[in-house]
């Protein structure tokens, strides 16, 4: 099995970049167009690769393209052009590059024979809209990553009118079996008979994420358009249709990765970050609350110490008064002694 669209041509000696320093092999690969990032590391895992003739099947190997040749299922795999792509994906697409159910896939829309595509992130079969394809799979990874929390904009039309109160609960978040969701920012376009308009943002892609959000909160989603990845937009773009990326579009896309040297973290860690951040804050309140029971305790404390100090200081007076009184009553007593 590949993971190539059918009618590609993983071989092709179309333009080339070859590159300058030894990377990491599964960072080769997803530059040269053969899968994902992750993908990669599975095929590696997978023993499908081969450098000089030899099977690599561990992670971190590092290789030169220039001196060394890199196989993956026996096809020479050579740096590429970069190529990314908008298209306007119509409902009844998927995004993934092999699907045994035959259902058409998104990357066939794209008039490129002679690459290997896939898509930046998913849009689910029912949904139309944006849809980046690229065959740069590093940077595809990370602009599919929580870590840059690159915005995307839907316009969905859902069943019934739902109140603001109803909307503020997708921007507050609600948790799901599989992680935490939450809206970025959510507007009321109009309503129309029965149902209403509304506009999503969205900085992560879960599975069917919208969907679910808008079922739990008891809107159904009826339609559902990607308009806006990041800088980019659909705009006129025609069903079914695509074009390439401008330069200026291209630029603001690397703009918001742009991290040389740093590898995004896994979904996992990324949410073991989220609930330890969601713990500290509530530390913080605890923190905060024992600091103000501290203090009104230290406060008790001193009032009743200066309240202790004032009732010895009275004390003292008290006995000093009565010790006055004595000697007086003493002086007195031996004057008359002595006139008797």
């Amino acid at each position: 099995m590949t993971t190539r669209a059918s009618g590609r041509n993983p071989s092709s000696n179309h333009t080339a970049e070859t590159a300058s320093a030894p990377v990491r092999l599964q960072k080769f690969l997803a530059s040269a167009g053969a899968a994902s990032r992750r993908k990669c590391e599975e095929l590696i895992l997978e023993g499908r690769v081969t450098v000089d003739g030899k099977v690599c099947s561990e992670l971190g190997i590092t290789v030169d393209s220039k001196s060394q040749i890199i196989r993956l299922d026996g096809e020479r795999v050579k740096p590429e052009a970069k190529r990314i792509y908008v298209l306007n994906k119509p409902p009844g697409y998927v995004c993934t590059n092999n699907d045994p159910t035959g259902r058409p896939l998104a990357v066939n829309l794209i008039p490129d024979d002679q690459r290997r595509l896939f898509s930046v992130g998913r849009l689910d079969e029912a949904s139309e809209g944006l849809l980046l394809i690229t065959n740069d799979g590093d940077l595809a990874n990370k602009l599919a990553h929580p870590r840059y929390s690159v915005t995307r904009r839907y316009q969905v039309q859902v069943v019934g009118n739902p109140t603001q109160e109803t909307l503020k609960q997708l921007t507050k978040g609600l948790r799901f079996g599989d992680g935490f969701f939450r809206a970025k920012g959510v507007k009321k376009i109009r309503s129309q008979g029965k149902s209403t308009y509304i506009e999503i943002e969205l900085t992560e892609g879960h599975n069917r994420e919208l969907r679910r959000l808008l079922a739990r909160v008891g809107h159904k989603v009826i339609h559902l358009k990607r308009v806006t990845f990041g800088p980019v937009k659909l705009g006129r773009l025609g069903i079914g249709k695509s074009r390439q990326l401008r330069p200026p579009e291209l630029n603001a896309l690397n703009e918001l990765v742009a991290a040389p040297g740093e590898k995004p973290p896994s979904r996992r860690r990324q949410s073991r970050k989220r609930l330890t951040t969601e713990d500290t804050r509530g530390n913080s309140q605890v923190s905060r609350g024992r600091r103000n029971a501290t203090g009104k305790s230290s406060t008790r404390k001193g009032s009743v110490a200066k309240a202790s100090t004032t009732r010895k200081s009275t004390a003292k007076k008290t006995t000093a008064r009565k010790t006055t009184v004595k000697k007086t009553t003493v002086k007195k007593s031996k004057g008359r002694k002595q006139r008797g």
